[in-house]
């Protein structure tokens, strides 16, 4: 299948964050190459444990740290969190990372296994309805890569949990460029006819990027992107506005692997979020008449231009979930805590696919989202993402650090 090649110019950026910076192959996004290549990485820092003998810091462990899905549905009331669910049944979810995992059905079993969800096998075919895995590599395998072995992990667990009835599909770009992240977000929609595809990567802007929105637009299919891990800011692709953006936020009174103590939910300091510099705003944010933090308007808070993100989810790494990865991370394996805005992505493409199998429709894209989908979203009213007063302040109605909020009680 020959995909168009695709250029422009990013800087650093990305959806996957934890607690405490280290050394790793996934800590620093990689320099533009000739040609303008645009590259992603998530900057990757994981929850960290402890330390090693050796004062390495401890980021895995032999049993989960983090939340599991049982927490999560208790924070959020999601149908889909449960072992015996067949939330999303009928519906097909394509993951978008780069690179090649090598261990990603064995690994997102052994998540299946802890938390009492049933073994997925290899789907059969493409056309094979869910539930089963699939790996596909639309431009030839790649070399693995730890960084992104773990995001795999992340995203592959994560949208199961919420949707144990679809089909799970990772769609392994050659690289982390532009060109082939893109070719394999294209081939999601148009080759897989995926119902909803996650995108948990992104970066600085460019005045290229709105090249780039046609490729998601494939009719039937939803897309759901991280807004990123570095405060105030928007990001590409989460800034597009074909795309659900997915902010970050905390659960307060959450700890460990428990949310028995939850209390509220409050802005992540590090979620991504702002105003775009290269996209106008889309016909739902102007079309929406709810309240507005700071403004009368979306139009007004953003000189009309696309205001990011439009959602959130649980993102601090201090309430990060659990997540098992065999590919060795800065020399170790196992069970992980992660936080960042990648948390949310594939979350919500879970929930989106577990809405359309249900037949709902009030969180089934942005227009739904703004035009009514209040009632199945907790609106996030504090907390900051930065010193840029309201634009990076979370209040009543949208803003452009948690968007119209979390979800809750959907589908």
């Amino acid at each position: 299948m020959n995909l168009p090649r695709r250029i422009g110019l990013i800087g650093a950026g990305g959806g996957l964050t934890v607690l405490a910076a280290f050394s790793g192959s996934g800590a620093a996004l990689a320099s533009p190459v000739t040609h303008h290549v645009w590259r992603f990485t998530p900057p990757f820092k994981v929850k960290v444990l402890g330390h090693l003998p050796n004062g390495q810091a401890k980021v895995s462990s032999s049993t989960p740290t983090g939340l599991p899905p049982s927490a999560i549905a208790s924070v959020y009331n999601l149908s889909g969190l449960s072992a015996s669910s067949t939330a999303g049944s009928g519906e097909i979810i394509a993951i978008v990372d780069a690179y090649h995992d090598p261990n990603a059905l064995s690994d997102l079993n052994t998540f299946n296994a802890q938390y009492g969800y049933p073994a997925l096998s290899t789907c059969t075919s493409l056309t094979q309805s869910g539930p089963c895995f699939e790996q596909v590599d639309p431009e030839g395998q790649a070399k693995a890569n730890s960084g992104w072995a773990l995001e795999e992990s992340l995203d592959i667990e994560w949208a199961h949990a919420e949707a144990p009835g679809a089909k799970i599909v990772l769609v392994e770009a050659a690289s982390n460029s532009n060109t082939n992240l893109f070719n394999a977000v294209a081939y999601a929609g148009s080759t897989l006819g995926a119902n909803v595809v996650s995108m948990s990567f992104g970066g600085s802007e460019s005045s290229s990027e709105t090249s780039l929105d046609a490729d998601m637009t494939h009719p039937g299919t939803l897309y759901t992107a991280s807004a990123g891990d570095s405060g105030h800011g928007a990001e590409y692709p989460a800034a597009s506005p074909n795309v659900v953006a997915v902010g970050g936020t905390t659960l307060n009174g959450c700890s460990g692997t428990s949310c028995a103590g939850f209390t509220s939910e409050t802005t992540w300091s590090s979620s991504g979020g702002g105003i775009s510099a290269y996209e106008a705003i889309p016909a739902y944010q102007s079309a929406y008449t709810g309240p507005v933090y700071g403004a009368a308007t979306i139009g007004a808070l953003t000189g009309n231009q696309r205001g990011i993100p439009d959602v959130s989810f649980d993102a601090n790494p201090s309430t990060g979930v659990s997540i098992y990865d065999s590919t060795r991370y800065d020399g170790q394996s196992g069970w992980f805590t992660v936080g960042g805005t990648s948390v949310g992505a594939p979350n919500w493409a879970g929930i989106l696919a577990a809405g359309q199998a249900a037949g709902a429709t009030a969180l089934e894209g942005d227009a739904n989202i703004y035009n009514g989908g209040s009632a199945n979203l907790r609106d996030i009213t504090s907390g900051t993402n930065g010193t840029c007063g309201t634009d990076c302040t979370a209040g009543p109605g949208y803003d452009l650090v948690t968007g119209l909020g979390s979800p809750i009680n959907y589908p």
